[in-house]
């Protein structure tokens, strides 16, 4: 359980924390630190992102949060998320994501800050946040679906397919769930025939001329998961979800 890194030209970074890969919040730093490590070896040209269990992420471990008193582990989570997502957005070389089940929360941050995202034809993504109580990520679903779609995803919390994201460009292949990991690697494998210096200078220039600075835009967001948090309405939702009620 926890976060792999198998080292190569093409790194994999794979998460496995069962049942439904909700990371606590050491495992969102932990996620950072191996993509970082990715990143930082010269051998290094493209990074694929994946998941072990039922899907690749349901975001933040949310049952983490009520069993700890206080606000530490929600400012970690917070961190932790912060991190992870800066970490994909910079690592020096591609970040393909190999999405299959469910993309939700935390996860959309990954898909939404990678450079291109192949999913299983089981994929969903979703932002529940609002159910939670709780915002964030809206910057990296904007990344991957149409503006006001996005904004009725996070009204809603309705999740889209990625057949629905594969008609709109931003999930490159969709695939069934035993060919994901095959279909990352080829698209891999074409970027890592390249000429490694070139590539990692394109990812950098690519990064440069993004219009909207995605870590500064997403602490934003942060912002006022901290204030649903202290007025009460976190807690509520929170209690709520880990309790099974609906109303």
């Amino acid at each position: 359980m926890g976060i792999d890194l198998h080292r190569g030209a093409i790194a994999e970074v794979i998460v496995d924390f069962p049942p439904v890969n909700a990371l606590p919040a050491a495992g969102w730093h932990a996620l950072a630190d191996a993509v970082g490590a990715a990143g930082a070896d010269e051998r290094t040209r493209v990074v694929v992102l994946a998941a072990e269990g039922r899907g690749f992420c349901a975001g933040v471990d949310i049952k983490e949060m009520q069993r700890t008193a206080g606000h530490e582990a929600l400012l970690a989570a917070n961190r932790g998320c912060a991190a992870a997502f800066a970490a994909v957005y910079d690592c020096p070389v591609p970040v393909i994501a190999a999405v299959h089940g469910f993309c939700l929360g935390g996860g959309v941050g990954l898909a939404g800050n990678a450079d291109l995202v192949v999913a299983a034809d089981d994929a969903t993504f979703g932002l529940p946040e609002v159910d939670r109580g709780a915002l964030g990520a809206a910057t990296h679903l904007a990344r991957l679906v149409p503006h006001q779609l996005m904004r009725t995803m996070v009204y809603t919390c309705r999740p889209v397919t990625a057949w629905e994201l594969h008609r709109f460009g931003t999930v490159l292949e969709v695939v069934p769930p035993a060919g994901l990991r095959r279909a990352a690697h080829r698209v891999a494998e074409e970027i890592a025939a390249k000429d490694p210096l070139v590539i990692r200078r394109a990812k950098e220039s690519l990064n440069g001329i993004d219009p909207i600075d995605v870590k500064r835009s997403y602490r934003y967001e942060q912002g006022f998961t901290f204030e649903l948090n202290l007025n009460g309405a976190g807690d509520r939702a929170r209690r709520r979800f880990v309790e099974g009620r609906q109303e």
